[in-house]
């Protein structure tokens, strides 16, 4: 079966879904979706939690269990035997054997992974590269390392769709990367060539609203209403905003551009970036880990200095976003991560400088809580989006492959 590229949905629509249920046969589909997003974000739960959750009878949620069960998509396991209060209830837990590819494309590296229903990263290959990847080296490469994962993933399990955080600006109306100004791609229809050369669904969309929309359904940013999320990587600074719990959109498709906020003249990015932070530390590449882990361990001078001026830039870009959200929490993710975790007391001192003080007395900044793995949970995130949307719709279309 060819694959598609499907519209990713903007960021607007990536929020977790509405999991209230509603007991009539009309709204199954709804209901089914309820069920299987609880899961998803959630993790396992007891089908009595479930139940709660959702609002519905225990016969009616017994029976959209049975249903997603049938369409391998849920397990069920023995009730907790620690849990001796009510009537004894089975666990629902998601079956992981359905998965997500996602990729990551940067200036140094292809990164491709394997994301379960769930949320777990199970596998990632980085593939570095020489020289600065174009659109057709990305999906090339993305596609040998996919060819090589694909028979065990089949032969196990299901692929649902390839999902691609691109450090770019990308249309939400059709996947579309218009421009990323490190990569030095523009108009580059990366999922369609992806879903014509692997055969299977794909979505597009930015790396850092994505990095944002995952650390609000699973990490730092989970249960908050307002979020501010910077992403640091080798292509740049995005970010991502939440606003009264749903991720901001634009127009377009283009919000969160925060490596873009100018400061005495000059984008953020240019000011912050990771290529800086190698060449102080004697390094020409690393992955993010490594990146951190030399960054933390290192007690020169001339690295302080590049991170305490680095922190300057940043904590003011901070303090604006600070100023005009008032969010009740920034979240650092990639290598602004790292240089927050080398001297945060620094930071939040540069913020507290620029910020007006009201707003400033009830904000958190912490680094983002999915670490390495963020930009591949966001991806797949993209991906299981149609999933969980229509869980029956799907079960369908995997009968037919």
């Amino acid at each position: 079966m060819a694959g598609s590229q499907r519209r990713g949905p903007g960021p607007a629509s990536l929020r977790a879904p509405r999991v209230s249920g509603v007991a009539t046969d009309d709204l199954r589909k709804h209901n089914l979706s309820a069920i299987l997003t609880l899961l998803h974000h959630g993790g396992s739960q007891a089908r009595s939690a479930l139940t709660a959750q959702t609002g519905l009878n225990r016969s009616t949620v017994a029976a959209l269990v049975a249903e997603l069960e049938q369409r391998r998509l849920v397990y069920e396991t023995e009730p907790d035997p620690t849990n001796q209060v009510g009537r004894p209830s089975p666990r629902v837990n998601v079956d992981e054997s359905n998965v997500a590819i996602a990729i990551n494309p940067e200036v140094d590296a292809i990164t491709v992974g394997v994301v379960a229903l769930g949320g777990r990263v199970v596998q990632r290959i980085r593939h570095d590269t020489d020289r600065v990847p174009t659109a057709r080296d990305a999906v090339e490469i993305s596609a040998r390392i996919i060819r090589d994962l694909e028979p065990y993933l089949t032969r196990h399990g299901r692929i649902v769709g390839l999902g691609v955080a691109v450090p770019g600006l990308v249309r939400a109306a059709d996947g579309l990367v218009r421009w990323g100004p490190h990569l030095e791609w523009t108009d580059e229809p990366v999922g369609a060539m992806l879903a014509e050369t692997t055969g299977h669904d794909v979505v597009v969309g930015n790396d850092a609203s994505l990095a944002a929309m995952v650390e609000h359904i699973y990490g730092a940013g989970r249960g908050l209403r307002e979020m501010v999320y910077f992403n640091g990587s080798p292509s740049g600074i995005g970010g991502g905003v939440v606003v009264g719990g749903a991720l901001l959109e634009g127009a377009s498709g283009y919000a969160g551009e925060l490596g873009h906020t100018r400061n005495r003249g000059v984008d953020l990015e240019v000011r912050v970036n990771r290529g800086d932070l190698l060449a102080a530390l004697g390094l020409t590449s690393a992955s993010p880990d490594e990146l951190e882990l030399r960054l933390l361990a290192d007690t020169s001078a001339r690295v302080a200095k590049v991170v305490h001026a680095q922190l300057d830039h940043l904590g003011a870009a901070i303090a604006d976003a600070v100023n005009i959200l008032n969010p009740q929490r920034v979240v650092l993710g990639g290598f602004l991560a790292s240089i927050l975790e080398k001297d945060a007391s620094y930071l939040r001192d540069r913020v507290a400088a620029e910020a007006l003080a009201a707003p400033f007395e009830d904000v958190e900044i912490v680094p983002a809580a999915l670490g390495s793995d963020l930009l591949m949970i966001g991806a797949a995130e993209l991906t299981f989006q149609g999933l969980l949307a229509d869980p029956a719709g799907y079960g369908q279309a995997a009968a037919r492959r």
